[in-house]
């Protein structure tokens, strides 16, 4: 077993980059304690504010959003912060050489039921000619990124973390307060027989996802010829978590449900950083007409389709996108 510190520099992470990692970090452990207390904490319910984003805050999202705000702009590494709770980007520090981006809260519906939450993030370099609170400090492909992950806020609090070309795994020991690699890299199997998608959205797909799943959906006496099962978390970070610890794929796709939010995850909070993890894990991550790590962010809480996850998987659903 490894201590995140070890890992960070058997793969010669500089101090600068290790710094802004473990303010992240810090502050996911301060967050994980919140959780874990529930109700005895205050932080569950609802508040009256809604989020840039037009949806209702919990408590929690705006305690998470302040706690990481807080850790990060207190290291003068970073230059510039990107919320998806914050209509704009928060200037750091002038002379920071890295911008984080992240959701502080992913799943924030299964606070008040306990169930699976998390936080996601992506490190990218800050660009010295730009003020720190220029929304173009982001305006990267996702190819760009030095570092991304998320922890998960569970039975255990896991890490994923990706800072090269490789996968890690981290469980938070409780007893010490460090994050431990217990197994070895993350890999997905190119091949799978479980999906995870919303199917009460069925009726808004477009066709090729429509097809696609009707397919899966007959298994055996289908084309696909074997039979699938399905898993939905309800948490971006849950059912990612899912597919990088036992494969799977993952789709949450464009539909015509509402023409001014023709797809759900934002790009930079969510899309960059879980795709970085997981093609490094092995596996593919696609909008279904192109890889989401190619694309260059142009919003900042730019929306795109996402599917990802078991790569010979991931192209059979690129294949209905084709035709």
């Amino acid at each position: 077993m490894k201590r995140l510190i070890n890992i960070l520099e058997d793969e010669q992470i500089n101090a600068e980059l290790q710094s802004v990692l473990f303010s992240l970090i810090a502050a996911c452990k301060d967050i994980s304690f919140r959780v874990g207390q529930g109700a005895l904490s205050g932080v569950l319910g609802v508040t009256e504010v809604q989020n840039v984003q037009g949806e209702t805050q919990k408590k929690l999202d705006i305690i998470a959003n302040d706690i990481l705000k807080n850790y990060l702009t207190s290291n003068r590494f970073v230059c510039s912060i990107a919320s998806e709770e914050e209509e704009s980007v928060v200037a750091a520090n002038q002379t920071g050489h890295f911008n984080v981006a992240f959701d502080p809260l992913d799943g924030s519906t299964n606070i008040d039921i306990n169930g699976q939450i998390g936080t996601i993030f992506t490190i990218l370099p800050a660009n010295s000619a730009l003020n720190p609170g220029d929304p173009q400090q982001f305006y990267l492909s996702g190819r760009r990124q030095l570092a991304a992950g998320y922890v998960l806020y569970g039975s255990a609090t896991v890490l994923m973390l990706t800072v090269g070309k490789c996968t890690h795994s981290f469980t938070l020991d409780k007893t010490t307060g460090e994050f431990i690699a217990a197994s070895e890299l993350v890999n997905v199997p190119n091949t799978t027989a479980e999906f995870s998608i919303n199917m009460a959205n069925s009726r808004f797909w477009f066709e090729p996802i429509q097809y696609y799943i009707n397919d899966l959906l007959k298994g055996e006496v289908g084309i696909r010829k074997k039979r699938y099962n399905m898993r939905w978390n309800g948490a971006m970070v849950g059912d990612v978590h899912r597919v990088l610890t036992r494969g799977g794929i993952f789709l949450y796709p464009q539909d015509k449900r509402d023409p001014n939010k023709p797809a759900k995850l934002r790009l930079l909070y969510e899309a960059y950083p879980m795709a970085l993890l997981i093609e490094n894990a092995g596996g593919k991550a696609s909008t279904g007409e192109q890889g989401i790590l190619d694309i260059e962010l142009a919003e900042l809480h730019q929306r795109v389709p996402v599917i990802l996850g078991a790569a010979e998987e991931v192209e059979q659903c690129q294949f209905y996108y084709a035709q």
